[in-house]
């Protein structure tokens, strides 16, 4: 299917070097580029006795480091805006395409839009990169709570023999994070397109209030939690060591 390839806008040459710049970079560069402009924007004239959307803000804030506490305990200031980050980017990544035009043909006539939005988490490559990262923070993080000796001893319980098995569990982890992702949201803009071809005329206005605004908050959610609590496990077993 034409819709689901990843499409190539240009062509960067550094030192004999081809890097492809797809649309999934260019549309990720855009959602930076918007929370980048709205932390600017949101964050001037403070005021030290907050209303409106200062104290929406100041409240997300307060309940992100409650959560980043919780899971994290003394690694919160580290990990906390981490996982705040992460979930905007996959929230505004998800959610974007809801305001991508749409190409219509009705009566003989055909509208094609001069450009389309797709999220970037359709592409296995932001998904993976996003599920490393996540994973190699989970060993970082569990290698200097316990320290090296306690975190080799924790490869090893609750037996010896489940050392193959504890280090594979890393293995399993990265790829389930990648692949849900990539997973339900690719499915979720495959349905959309089959819907936008059958019936391009309301239907796919209405539907793209679950698939790209529930579905997309619900998986950004997830993939967050998930994350949030492999590393909460590697930063608190040490406690019971």
């Amino acid at each position: 299917m034409e819709a689901l390839e990843i499409r190539t806008i240009f062509t960067l040459t550094l030192f004999d070097i081809k890097i492809p710049i797809t649309e999934t970079v260019i549309i990720s560069w855009a959602v930076m580029l918007i929370l980048i402009i709205a932390s600017l924007v949101l964050t001037r004239k403070l005021k030290e006795i907050p209303s409106g959307t200062q104290a929406v803000l100041e409240a997300g804030v307060e309940f992100l480091n409650n959560f980043a506490k919780n899971q994290f305990g003394p690694f919160a200031k580290y990990l906390g805006p981490y996982i705040g980050s992460l979930f905007l980017f996959l929230l505004f990544s998800n959610i974007l395409p809801a305001v991508s035009p749409l190409g219509i043909k009705i009566f003989g006539r055909e509208f094609i839009p001069p450009f389309e939005i797709h999220p970037p988490t359709r592409d296995i490559n932001v998904t993976s990169a996003l599920a490393v990262i996540s994973i190699l923070l989970v060993l970082f993080c569990g290698f200097f709570a316990r320290g090296a000796r306690g975190w080799f001893k924790n490869l090893l319980n609750p037996v010896p023999l489940m050392l193959p098995f504890n280090i594979m569990e890393y293995g399993t982890r990265m790829i389930s994070l990648a692949l849900r992702l990539f997973g339900n949201i690719l499915g979720g803009y495959v349905l959309m397109n089959m819907i936008e071809g059958l019936l391009p005329v309301a239907l796919p206005v209405v539907l793209s209030l679950y698939f790209d605004f529930f579905d997309g908050m619900i998986q950004a959610a997830i993939f967050v939690f998930l994350t949030s609590l492999y590393i909460g496990e590697a930063v608190k077993v040490h406690e019971d060591i």
